[in-house]
């Protein structure tokens, strides 16, 4: 019985150091990039920073749902053929209706050399519900 007590006291111990360890850090940036929320990219150009705005939707969407003022189009599926036209050496942070299409664009990016890359979460439809101006 003393053995069981002694073992469940041990456990009790473990448990207690376990829970008070800090949190694990989190890794580098998976695939070369960052994500960031639409708050810290407004943050970022009200700052004045050169960052070119990436908005990788289709020409309609573009048109239609609006976009940020000095964003470039330059769609997805159109990315492999025209990485040529970016500027490697500028941070670039790319931009689609969700965060889904921009991050594809920023693994393609990042595999094509290029670095200081954001992906940023939520789009237009998060910097539209932000209330953040747009085109």
């Amino acid at each position: 019985m003393r053995n069981l007590i002694n073992a469940l006291f041990l456990v009790a111990i473990l448990l207690l150091i376990a829970a008070c360890a800090p949190a694990p850090q989190p890794a580098a940036p998976a695939g070369g990039f960052t994500t960031i929320s639409v708050g810290e990219l407004k943050a970022r150009l009200d700052a004045g920073e050169e960052l070119l705005v990436l908005d990788v939707r289709t020409p309609e969407e573009y048109a239609q749902d609006g976009r940020i003022a000095g964003s470039t189009l330059l769609p997805l599926q159109e990315l492999p053929q025209r990485m040529g036209e970016l500027p490697k050496g500028q941070p670039i942070a790319c931009f689609c209706r969700s965060g889904n299409r921009s991050r594809t664009a920023c693994e393609q990016l990042a595999q094509a050399g290029f670095t200081n890359l954001v992906n940023v979460e939520g789009g237009i439809g998060a910097w539209r519900a932000a209330g953040y101006p747009f085109e």
